[in-house]
């Protein structure tokens, strides 16, 4: 059994969550990554027995439906809920960070009397339309001001000037690490690959962020064309062995 893997059910997506349990039961997975729509399907109960949910991953809009999923994810013993933020529209990083601190502000206080943590991840700038935090430094910046934890996504922050330091900056609020890899040339968005498969030094990180504490899971969200010609299950599979045995040699 995988213990400190799940594999993003955004890897199955479209999947009904039958099909999704019996996949993590193939995989040997004990725990679940879920998005905040599966939180209002009648099966989630029968899905979550024998697992531990560890994120559940939602687009913020508004404090009310953050609420909503909170509430949601506390019945089923969510540790975190991670977050894209939003768009900016027209206003500033500046303000627009402001405003999402202050939107935000009573749903820390709720989700700490829940029991879960909220947090933040890295982005693409291509989503720029609903998210703000696409670096790992601004992603820091945004949770520091606002008191949440962060989620670190490997794929879209490897290459940023002094990583290492950033990560060691990250690793108190981080909460969740999500890993895939990338093949050096590949446009077929959103081009992730197997790690292994390309040319991020994910060993090296796992062994920066270990040695540094970090005593969560690892999320595996496998999507893009290299997925799909492989086949989700076995692409996800392959992924698991893979950073097992990373895992293995570095002592976790």
């Amino acid at each position: 059994m995988y213990e400190r893997l799940s594999v993003h059910s955004v890897t199955f997506i479209g999947a009904p969550l039958p099909e999704l349990r019996s996949h993590c039961d193939a995989l040997g997975l004990a725990r679940l990554s879920l998005i905040d729509a599966q939180l209002t399907e009648p099966e989630l109960p029968q899905l979550v027995q024998g697992f531990s949910v560890d994120t559940v991953y939602h687009l913020f809009a508004t404090p009310e439906g953050l609420s909503r999923v909170i509430e949601a994810a506390s019945s089923v013993g969510a540790r975190t809920v991670y977050m894209l933020t939003g768009g900016r529209g027209e206003l500033t990083w500046e303000q627009a960070a402001e405003r999402f601190c202050t939107a935000i502000a009573p749903c820390v206080r709720e989700a700490e009397q829940a029991g879960l943590t909220l947090a933040i991840e890295n982005a693409s700038g291509l989503y720029a339309d609903i998210h703000i935090a696409h670096t790992l430094r601004d992603t820091i910046a945004l949770a520091e001001m606002a008191g949440l934890g962060i989620c670190i996504d490997l794929f879209h922050c490897w290459t940023e000037a002094g990583f290492a330091d950033l990560v060691d900056r990250a690793l108190p609020r981080t909460q969740q690490i999500q890993l895939s890899d990338y093949v050096l040339g590949d446009r077929a968005l959103p081009a992730r690959a197997v790690p292994g498969d390309g040319a991020i030094p994910i060993e090296p990180f796992l062994a920066q962020v270990l040695a540094g504490g970090y005593s969560q899971g690892f999320d595996l969200e496998l999507i893009g064309p290299r997925i799909e010609q492989e086949g989700r299950l076995a692409a996800a599979r392959r992924a698991c062995d893979t950073v097992s045995v990373m895992l293995e040699r570095l002592g976790a």
